[in-house]
């Protein structure tokens, strides 16, 4: 076969592989935050994900490697969404209550559930920790980094990376506070009053 047309053959099994794997991550993400850590195998994911166990393990040996790489899948694509959306405010810099409303919803999604699965999962078992640690540090940073961008946020100001770390955690905890019970009035009752309290802070 011409090396061009294997180049062009090569290609759709390419695209389909990548195709494959996306729905592998979304269907963990969507496993994790329905079933939890011991409902989703990688049979089930295989299953909602609508390709064959077989497929699955192609890509994924174990279902340790699926769910890290699904958490950390979505946490890509949650975190572009969010820069889009900041970006599609043309002309101005977002308000803080823009940006705590972002992080709310963030920490709030399946994503956020999903990964509370793995890391509650990852407390009680060492080999699942050791691929869940560096991936936390990476989402860690990288939504510090963020946060900082959005907030416009001059951390060579004493107290303000401390502020942004507290923002972070504020919205983590609101977010566990989703799990069990519909939390939104109060969150967004506690996100406003933060907005004040923040301003303060990042510019006083």
């Amino acid at each position: 076969m011409p090396p061009q047309t294997a180049q062009t053959a090569r290609e759709p099994r390419q695209d389909r592989s990548r195709a494959t794997r996306a729905r592998l991550l979304e269907a963990a993400i969507g496993c994790l935050a329905a079933r939890g850590w011991s409902g989703t195998t990688v049979a089930v994911v295989a299953e909602e994900a609508g390709v064959s166990r077989g497929a699955a393990q192609h890509h994924f040996r174990t279902r340790e490697e699926l769910v890290t790489a699904a958490v950390e899948y979505g946490t890509e694509i949650r975190m572009e969404q969010m820069r889009e959306h900041l970006d599609a405010l043309t002309g101005r810099r977002p308000s803080t209550l823009d940006v705590l409303t972002l992080l709310g919803e963030m920490y709030t999604s399946p994503l956020f559930r999903a990964a509370l699965q793995l890391w509650v999962a990852a407390s009680s078992d060492a080999q699942l920790r050791a691929q869940v640690l560096p991936l936390e540090a990476k989402v860690g940073r990288e939504a510090h980094r963020l946060t900082v961008e959005a907030l416009g946020a001059d951390e060579t100001v004493p107290g303000v990376r401390e502020s942004v770390q507290a923002t972070l955690d504020l919205v983590r905890g609101l977010g566990l506070a989703d799990l069990l019970t519909d939390d939104a009035a109060r969150r967004s009752r506690l996100l406003r009053q933060w907005a004040v309290t923040l301003d303060h802070a990042l510019r006083p």
